[in-house]
């Protein structure tokens, strides 16, 4: 084989891999990110109050699923402070599906009287320090090899610091926009140990 032959075949190959690895590059994207375990921590400004600063915030394209399970959680938070702007938000979240009735009723029979339960999931609080974050405020946001099992839907992870085991996040893509929207975050409210400030026995 001439070298002029070898070097054409040699660069055949080279394109071939290239594409390939390219195409799984996109691939993987496409189909949520990670096959196995990962965990990025998502800096946050600061916790929305309404959905215009909702809008604000440098997430709220919704393209990253990690993103959106921590405006989830940021959204979350506010629901001590004032129900209906939580739910308008989180109806932004949830994008085509907003939340019925019954999924509001649930949220407010698992959050209300707990503003401490959604900022456990901050990073820094704890029980001791009365769930206090710290400064900037951040959120570690988890997957697992089994978090994209199906097309299109992430289930995601989210320490609470008052519980033994993250806590789960679902997620759903629409391939149309390649948006990621909240598909179901009950797992994320759960209770969880109580502040040292409403704890008699602390």
């Amino acid at each position: 084989m001439h070298s002029n032959d070898i070097n054409s075949l040699l660069y055949q190959l080279l394109i071939l891999f290239t594409s390939r690895t390219i195409m799984g590059f996109f691939n993987n994207l496409i189909n949520g990110g990670n096959v196995g375990n990962a965990a990025y921590t998502i800096g946050l400004p600061y916790l929305p109050q309404n959905l215009q600063q909702l809008m604000r915030l440098p997430h709220a394209m919704l393209g990253n699923e990690y993103e959106v399970a921590t405006l989830c959680i940021a959204v979350l938070c506010n629901y001590h402070t004032n129900v209906q702007m939580t739910i308008e938000m989180m109806n932004y979240l949830r994008g085509p599906r907003p939340m019925s009735p019954m999924e509001q009723q649930f949220m407010n029979d698992r959050l209300m009287g707990k503003p401490y339960k959604m900022l456990s999931y901050l990073n820094g609080t704890s029980p001791q320090n009365n769930y206090i974050p710290t400064t900037p405020l951040t959120v570690t946001v988890m997957s697992t090899p089994y978090s994209y099992q199906q097309e299109n839907i992430a289930t995601l992870y989210v320490q609470s610091s008052g519980a033994d085991s993250p806590r789960p996040i679902v997620l759903r893509r629409k391939p149309s926009t390649g948006q990621w929207f909240v598909w179901d975050a009950s797992g994320l409210m759960p209770d969880i140990r109580i502040p040292m400030n409403q704890d008699p026995w602390a």
